[in-house]
């Protein structure tokens, strides 16, 4: 089974974290389970970026489901990819759909959706929500608990 880790370029290692989404590096590995149809749910509830015209930061909480097909997100990759926004000036919508496209385009799930949850920026919160189509029959696909923005109410 190790032959199927030969690729990595990040895992087990000091990596340091990219400058920018373009520069970050997305790795996938084997589905464990190709004879079963399951949900892996990354949730990111400290995702950052930069609002692209005043350079102030953004706040979101993403959670990304997805039903693999042949290949699963190597998850440090994720991380290291998330934390590459950090630096990045983009609107909300932009970074949430790049996310999503990325994983996507490595991956190509069965099913992918992703839910933005952004923090207010000029007392509106933003949420982004995208998916690939309707989940497959039969999976468990939970809410994403994640509450809408009600302020100090």
């Amino acid at each position: 089974m190790t032959e199927s880790y030969d690729g990595l370029t990040q895992l087990g290692q000091s990596t340091a974290a990219p400058q920018s989404p373009d520069q970050a590096v997305l790795e996938r590995v084997p589905n464990p389970r190709r004879d079963a149809q399951y949900l892996i749910r990354f949730a990111a509830p400290e995702f950052t970026s930069l609002c692209p015209l005043t350079g102030a930061p953004d706040f979101a909480h993403l959670v990304i489901d997805y039903v693999p097909r042949d290949w699963i997100v190597e998850s440090k990759s994720l991380k290291l990819f998330l934390a590459s926004f950090r630096n990045h000036g983009a609107f909300h919508e932009a970074c949430s759909m790049m996310v999503a496209s990325r994983i996507v385009d490595i991956t190509n799930p069965i099913w992918l959706r992703i839910g933005a949850y952004w923090y207010p920026r000029g007392g509106i919160p933003i949420d982004v929500f995208w998916q690939t189509g309707e989940p497959p029959a039969g999976v468990w696909v939970p809410d994403q608990g994640v509450a809408p923005y009600r302020g100090r109410g």
